[in-house]
C-alpha cells in the first residue's frame, strides 16, 4: 500500500466534503428528488426536505466508508491519487468514523421522516455500496459495475418510499433505468483508464476481458437501455417532455455506442491514465462518457420539469 501518511496541512472542511464525493452526491440528489416529486400524493415539504437531506447524507457516508477503504488503490490511480484519504489529508480512522456517523444518522433521520421501509432502502443502499460492491465485488469480478451499479440506482426508489410508504412499477422502473445506464457509462470511462484499473489490480471489463469486449458490451448495454428509457411514458410516469427527451437521448446513446463498437477505443496509448487527451482511438469512450452524465440528467430533468413544475401532459391523453 501507497499512501501519503503524513499529512501536510490539517484537514479542512473542504477535505472532510471531498471525502463524501460531492459530484456522486449531487447526482443522487438529483434523482432521488425527482422520484419524489413524480410520486404520487402530497408532503410535508419540511418532511420533504428531510428525507432529501438524509439521502445525499447516505450517499455522502458511502462515500466516505468508499474511500476510506479503497485508499490503497486509489493511491496508484492518476485519477484518484489526490483524494482526500490517498493524499494524506484526511486520515483513515477519520474517514471511517466520518462514514458510520453519518450512516446511522442519515437512517435514523429517514425512519422519522419517512418511514421505516424508506430507512431501510437507505440502510441498504449504504451497506451494499460500502461492503459487498466496495469490499468484495470491485476487487474480485469485472461484474463489479454491473452488481454494484444497483447502490447508485436506489435513491429514485428510496424517495418514493419516503413520500409514499411504498413502492411500486413507476419508481422500479427509474431505478432499472440507472442500473442498466450505470455499466456502458463506467465502461466508457474504464476504456479510456484501463492502464489506470490494470495498475490498481481493479478488475474492470477492459482489463481482464480486452478493450473489444467491452465495446461490445457497451452497445448491448445501450441497446438495452434506450427502449427502456422510453417505458415511464408508457406507464404515464413520464409526458410528452420526458418522452421526447428519452427518445432523442436514447438514439444519441446508441450512435455513441455504435461508435465505441466500431472504434479502437481502449487499445491506444491513452489508456495508460490519462482522462482528456484527444487521442483519436478513446475519443468515442470519452464522448459516450460525457454524453451519458448528460442524458441521465435530463430524463430526470424532465420528470423534475413534469412532475415539479406543472408540465405534465401526458402521452397521448
Amino acid at each position: 500500500m501507497t499512501l501519503a501518511v503524513e499529512n501536510i496541512r490539517p484537514s479542512t472542511a473542504g477535505d472532510f466534503i471531498a471525502l463524501m464525493k460531492p459530484r456522486v452526491m449531487s447526482l443522487v440528489v438529483f434523482t432521488a428528488l425527482a422520484g419524489w416529486l413524480a410520486a404520487p400524493g402530497e408532503a410535508n415539504p419540511v418532511l420533504a426536505f428531510a428525507c432529501i437531506f438524509a439521502i445525499a447524507a447516505g450517499a455522502g457516508a458511502a462515500g466516505a466508508l468508499n474511500m476510506w477503504y479503497d485508499a490503497d488503490i486509489d493511491a496508484k490511480m492518476r485519477r484518484t491519487r489526490m483524494r482526500p484519504v490517498p493524499s494524506g489529508r484526511v486520515a483513515g480512522p477519520e474517514a471511517l468514523s466520518l462514514g458510520v456517523v453519518i450512516s446511522v444518522l442519515s437512517v435514523v433521520t429517514m425512519a422519522l421522516a419517512g418511514g421505516a421501509l424508506a430507512a431501510a432502502l437507505l440502510g441498504f443502499t449504504i451497506f451494499f455500496y460500502a461492503v459487498p460492491y466496495t469490499m468484495w465485488l470491485k476487487r474480485r469480478t469485472p461484474q463489479n459495475i454491473v452488481i454494484g451499479g444497483l447502490a447508485g440506482a436506489l435513491p429514485p426508489a428510496v424517495a418514493w418510499a419516503a413520500k409514499t410508504g411504498g413502492l411500486g412499477l413507476d419508481p422500479l422502473l427509474l431505478v432499472l433505468i440507472i442500473f442498466m445506464w450505470t455499466p456502458p457509462h463506467f465502461w466508457a470511462l474504464a476504456l479510456y483508464q484501463k492502464g489506470d484499473y490494470a495498475a490498481a489490480g481493479v478488475p474492470m471489463l477492459p482489463v481482464t476481458h480486452g478493450a473489444r469486449a467491452t465495446r461490445t458490451q457497451i452497445l448491448v448495454y445501450s441497446l438495452l437501455l434506450a427502449p427502456l428509457g422510453l417505458a415511464p411514458a408508457v406507464t404515464g410516469l413520464g409526458g410528452w417532455i420526458y418522452t421526447v427527451v428519452a427518445g432523442v437521448g436514447g438514439a444519441g446513446f446508441v450512435l455513441l455506442a455504435v461508435r465505441i463498437a466500431r472504434s479502437k477505443a481502449g487499445e491506444g496509448a491513452s489508456a495508460a491514465g490519462e482522462i482528456y487527451n484527444g487521442a483519436a482511438d478513446d475519443r468515442a469512450a470519452r464522448n459516450l462518457f460525457v454524453f451519458s452524465i448528460l442524458y441521465l440528467f435530463l430524463i430526470f430533468a424532465a420528470l423534475i420539469a413534469e412532475h415539479g413544475l406543472g408540465l405534465y401532459a401526458r402521452v397521448g391523453g
